[in-house]
C-alpha cells in the first residue's frame, strides 16, 4: 500500500495554467486541460495543495503585487467552479539576479509553508512543475519531484529530471502514481 504524500507543491504557470509570460490580467488565465480535475483529486485525498511560484514580473515592473493578487483570486474562482481549491499560495517577487532564498530553486517558500502548515512533512511531499527549478527543492528537502514538460521546458531539464526525479506527460498522470493507495 502506498502512503499518500504529505503535501503537493505545484508550480502555477505552465503546470496549472498556461504560461502567459508575465501574467498581469485575470482574463489571461487559462487552465491547462485536466489541471482543475487533478487538483480536485488531490483535495479529495485530503492532501494539502500548495502553490509555490516565481513571479519575477513584479521586480521587472511588468505587473504589480495587486495584479498578482487579482490573478490569484481569479484562478481560485476558476478552480472552485471545478470543485477544486488551493490550500495556500506563496510567491517570490524577485528577479533572477537578486539571489534570494525564496526564488525557486531556493527552499524558503517551501519551509515557510511547512511553518504555516505544521502537519506537512517536506520529505514526503510531491514537488511538481514544468521547469527543473520547480522540482529541485525535492533534491535537498526530500520527497519526490515530478517534471511535467511544457513547451517552455528546455530538453536538458527533461534529461536531468529523468535521472534525478520523474517525468510525467500531465498532472493527472503524475497524481496517478502517488494518489493510488491500493
Amino acid at each position: 500500500m502506498n502512503t499518500l504524500p504529505s503535501a503537493v507543491f505545484l508550480d502555477r504557470d505552465g503546470t496549472i495554467i498556461e504560461d502567459a509570460h508575465y501574467l498581469a490580467k485575470p482574463e489571461q488565465v487559462r487552465l491547462i486541460d485536466g489541471a482543475a480535475d487533478a487538483i480536485a483529486r488531490i483535495n479529495a485525498a485530503l492532501v494539502p495543495v500548495i502553490v509555490i511560484t516565481n513571479q519575477s514580473g513584479i521586480a521587472r515592473g511588468k505587473f504589480s503585487v495587486e495584479d498578482h493578487a487579482r490573478v490569484t483570486s481569479h484562478l481560485d474562482n476558476l478552480l472552485e467552479t471545478h470543485g477544486a481549491h488551493i490550500d495556500a499560495s506563496y510567491y517570490c517577487p524577485h528577479g533572477p539576479a537578486e539571489h534570494c532564498e525564496c526564488r525557486k530553486p531556493g527552499t524558503l517558500l517551501f519551509r515557510n509553508a511547512k511553518q504555516d502548515h505544521p502537519a506537512i512533512d517536506l520529505s514526503t511531499s510531491l514537488y511538481i512543475g514544468d521547469r527543473l527549478r520547480d522540482i529541485e527543492p525535492s533534491f535537498s528537502l526530500g520527497g519526490q519531484g515530478v517534471l511535467i514538460p511544457s513547451p517552455d521546458t528546455p530538453p536538458q531539464e527533461v534529461e536531468v529530471a529523468e535521472k534525478r526525479a520523474r517525468v510525467a506527460p500531465s498532472l493527472s498522470v503524475a497524481l496517478d502514481w502517488f494518489l493510488c493507495t491500493n
